[in-house]
């Protein structure tokens, strides 16, 4: 599928598949033989930031289920998709579905979707400037260095009006695509963790909300960011990754509805946000398909 056409396709389904968490559905519930017995153990999900209080929540929310889950913290993001690929772990949840997607394709891998959590919308973040309009001619600013998140950055620069990207930009975008000659300042890509302890050397930086409050910032510190309701955010919404073969199993589909219906979940992952979290219940399956069509895409530029 072309670009274009992926685009066309995210816009035209965002908005049948975009709906509130607080509205009612259910994504399957649990059932004797899952994997929650002695035999087994609890089911271990790969998180970054596991110390934000809604996963004890979350846990506790399990429990009254009859599922019990333990969490492993992970402090990059290039860590739980090799682990839940090779059985350290029963699912992750950190990644949004062009992630997902980029790493399938690198890995020959064939993790899956099976539940969505929120879309967040990306920041620029400073510690001279307070606004865009401040940043001088020249400057250095600090994206993320992973494929998908750059891509999403330099994006936001764009709408900032701080660079300019060939052809307008993409979900594949990368620094080499920067229009230095029509651009206001320089791009400089690091390390996600890094982007916000770079703060005292650069203009401003792209910071992936993980590691926003552990800078000592907080999400109204944004001098920009993305706009998460926009139908092309489709691709950036956050799921719950399985193994291929473990893509229906009821005691996953319940920790997913778990996690979309508790209420005290949602109002957990709404402060660890500062509010900014948009909360989505998309269906699997579309979010499988937007998952093909992104690593279709991602293959047709390589």
């Amino acid at each position: 599928m072309s670009r274009k056409r992926f685009l066309a396709a995210t816009a035209l389904a965002l908005p049948l598949a975009l709906i509130m968490a607080g509205c009612a559905g259910s994504a399957g519930s649990a059932s004797s033989g899952a994997p929650t017995d002695e035999a087994t153990g609890p089911v271990r999900i790969g998180v970054v930031g596991a110390g934000d209080p809604y996963w004890d929540v979350y846990k506790d929310a399990a429990a009254a289920e009859g599922i019990e889950v333990e969490l492993v913290d992970f402090s990059e993001y290039t860590q739980p998709n090799p682990a839940l690929a090779a059985g350290e772990l029963d699912l992750n949840q950190f990644q949004h579905i062009i992630y997902l997607a980029t790493y399938n394709v690198n890995s020959d891998d064939d993790l899956q979707p099976i539940g969505s959590t929120a879309i967040y919308p990306l920041g620029l973040y400073s510690a001279q400037y307070e606004s865009v309009e401040d940043i001088p001619e020249g400057a250095t600013v600090a994206v993320p260095n992973d494929e998908s998140n750059q891509a999403r950055g330099l994006l936001v620069l764009q709408s900032a009006g701080l660079i300019e990207l060939e052809d307008g930009g993409s979900i594949f975008s990368t620094v080499a695509d920067i229009d230095a000659a029509n651009s206001k300042v320089k791009v400089e890509a690091l390390d996600a963790a890094f982007t916000a302890t770079s703060l005292p050397d650069v203009a401003a930086a792209i910071i992936n909300n993980d590691f926003v409050e552990d800078a000592g910032l907080s999400f109204e510190d944004a001098i920009a960011t993305d706009d998460p309701t926009d139908p092309n955010a489709f691709p950036y919404i956050n799921i719950f990754a399985a193994k291929a073969e473990d893509a229906d199993n009821p005691t996953y589909l319940k920790l997913v509805e778990i996690f979309q219906t508790n209420a005290d979940v949602l109002a957990g992952l709404q402060e660890a946000s500062g509010g900014t979290a948009v909360t989505v219940k998309t269906p699997a399956k579309d979010l499988v398909a937007s998952l093909t069509d992104v690593e279709d895409d991602i293959r047709a530029q390589q």
